[in-house]
């Protein structure tokens, strides 16, 4: 008996030891992850009490006085900058900026400026407000603003002077160019809402076409309207959607502009984040207004975030064909928090899935280089998706189009002629002399007027340097820093005879991309933005091949079931192979 009880009072020694063993390894458990709670938290506390007490120690004791208003904020955007270009802090001096990106909207007098030497200029004025009732026109340079001088001020400066709350008194002081006399202009500000479909229209008898700019609060409204006005009044039986140059906006209007066009229940794009809570599945809301109408998007690298959500989906759905160049990449989702006095926080807080379940966010900012640059998302980590029909599609790099073309690039004294204005400049006097032109779809430059703009060049003296004559201009520095230009010169002196352009000769063998550009600019004095699309579109060799498409259902179906060939990126070989890709 005494066996057994000692036996048992073993049992339950030894049960009490496992027990406590046990107990012990849990409470050491519990311990690490509270202590990697707590060692992340007191790195947290550390370093705010540290740059607290920095802050406190320079308003004690640097030089001259600290402008907190200053210094604080550039600390916070520093801060900022080593997470991704899209967390910012926006002050409450900005919030007019960032409610502008989001509404297009504002108080102002309905203009676009630019920096003309030490002073703005108006590059353009928007139909119907302030600035174009007013008669003001592009090219005229603006001087003071409410008798206040704007020479070497920043553009930005500028522009909060002329914005303001509506129905508000701003005086500007111009001088237009042929005009001696400066002009005091009295302005009204008004709200100015800048159209997310800047124009729409038809290209020909059956094929639609809407310029969707940016994805602001009314965008799906505004596409919502001219759609129903295209097939209404104007016969559409296709459509092509322009994203090209949009850089996003708002979620919620891509999810409604999707939901246009496919049916209700159909996930159009999920988040996630860390926030699991915050995590969400968006399906298409309501029934379409047009679940099988014939669609055409077209993207290129500057199409991102909802453009990409929009041309994702339709691609992810087989709802359309993607046409154009590979898009931007942005896959990440920002929300903004409230920070006290007025000012918000922009964070990235999630990533976006369209419906294949691919994320296209092409920069990785989360492992940067040693150097603090930040890489493309590695080939060995690109994966293949499946599109509604079976399509192979990737992740990693952006929206590659199901057909992909280039648009062509301008010769080197076109793109001078546009970047240094001459173009500008000259529609500005144009528009002085001629009081009306014929409308966009009707306007051509003629021979008269092209040789009328070569003689506007030549008298202001235009010249530019071709990219080969500047790198053998590097080469003769060099080889002259190495004492091996005189033995050669006589071979410097030959290549560069050979290499020298001829402005005449290079100004009509290009005439037909100068005449594209100068019209559009020409047209835009008299027809506005609008206008100025709608003059671009019959050159467009992206619109064109949209047309193609569109004209052939047979070649559209194909492209839609994988059964036509295409310009596609190529499945990511494995690591430690070669990677090929064609883009």
């Amino acid at each position: 008996m005494r066996l057994l009880i000692n036996n048992d009072m073993k049992r339950v020694r030894a049960g009490k030891i496992r027990k406590t063993t046990l107990g012990a390894a849990l409470v050491a458990l519990l311990l690490l992850v509270y202590a990697f709670n707590e060692s992340q938290n007191f790195k947290l506390a550390k370093n705010i009490e540290i740059f607290s007490n920095i802050v406190r120690e320079l308003n004690l004791y640097y030089v001259d006085e600290i402008k907190p208003d200053t210094l604080i904020p550039a600390g916070i955007d520093a801060m900022l900058k080593t997470l991704d270009p899209y967390t910012v802090y926006i002050p409450e001096s900005k919030m007019a900026d960032f409610k502008f990106m989001t509404t297009g909207q504002y108080g102002g007098i309905g203009s676009l400026i630019r920096k003309s030497g030490d002073y703005a200029i108006i590059a353009e004025v928007y139909k119907g407000f302030p600035a174009d009732v007013a008669g003001l026109k592009a090219g005229d340079k603006i001087l003071a603003v409410d008798g206040k001088s704007i020479k070497g001020l920043p553009l930005d400066k500028v522009s909060s002077m002329l914005k303001g709350v509506p129905n508000t008194e701003v005086v500007l002081t111009i001088q237009r160019p042929g005009v001696e006399r400066t002009m005091q202009v009295k302005i009204i500000r008004k709200k100015v809402s800048i159209p997310a479909v800047p124009y729409y229209g038809m290209l020909n008898d059956h094929t639609g076409y809407i310029r969707l700019s940016n994805f602001t609060s009314g965008a799906y409204k505004e596409v919502k309207t001219a759609l129903a006005d295209l097939k209404k009044n104007h016969g559409m039986e296709s459509l092509v959607l322009d994203l090209r140059g949009n850089p996003g906006g708002l979620l919620i209007q891509a999810i409604q502009i999707v939901n246009l066009f496919v049916e209700k229940g159909e996930t159009i794009v999920s988040t996630r984040g860390k926030v699991r809570d915050f995590d969400q599945v968006y399906k298409a809301p309501a029934q379409p207004e047009e679940p099988n109408l014939p669609l055409v998007v077209l993207v290129n690298n500057s199409s991102a975030s909802a453009s990409e959500i929009v041309s994702g989906a339709i691609q992810d759905l087989d709802r359309g064909v993607i046409i154009g160049k590979r898009t931007f990449g942005k896959g990440l989702v920002q929300t903004t928090r409230p920070v006290g006095y007025g000012g918000q926080l922009k964070v990235t807080s999630a990533k976006y899935y369209i419906p294949s379940g691919r994320c296209i966010q092409a920069l990785d900012y989360s492992h940067r280089n040693p150097d603090g640059s930040v890489g493309h998302i590695p080939d060995s980590l690109i994966s293949a998706f499946k599109t509604k029909n079976g399509r192979t599609v990737y992740d990693g790099g952006g929206i590659d189009p199901d057909i992909e073309v280039d648009q062509p690039t301008l010769s080197p004294i076109t793109l001078n002629l546009y970047m240094r204005n001459y173009i500008f400049d000259y529609a500005t006097l144009f528009a002085q002399k001629h009081d009306s032109i014929p409308p966009p779809d009707k306007f051509t430059i003629t021979r008269e007027v092209l040789d009328d703009f070569h003689r506007f060049i030549k008298e202001k003296n235009f010249n530019y340097n071709t990219e080969s004559e500047a790198m053998l201009d590097e080469l003769i520095k060099t080889a002259q820093k190495e004492d091996y230009y005189e033995r050669a010169s006589k071979e410097f002196e030959a290549l560069k005879k050979s290499l020298s352009h001829n402005i005449d000769e290079d100004f009509y063998r290009h005439k037909d991309e100068i005449s594209q550009l100068l019209k559009q600019e020409i047209v835009g004095r008299y027809y506005y933005q609008a206008g100025r699309i709608e003059s671009s579109l019959d050159q467009d060799s992206v619109v064109l091949k949209a047309e193609e498409v569109l004209s052939d259902p047979a070649e559209y179906a194909a492209i839609l079931n994988g059964e036509a060939g295409k310009h596609r990126r190529e499945a990511p070989a494995k690591k430690g192979a070669v990677a090929l890709r064609q883009d």
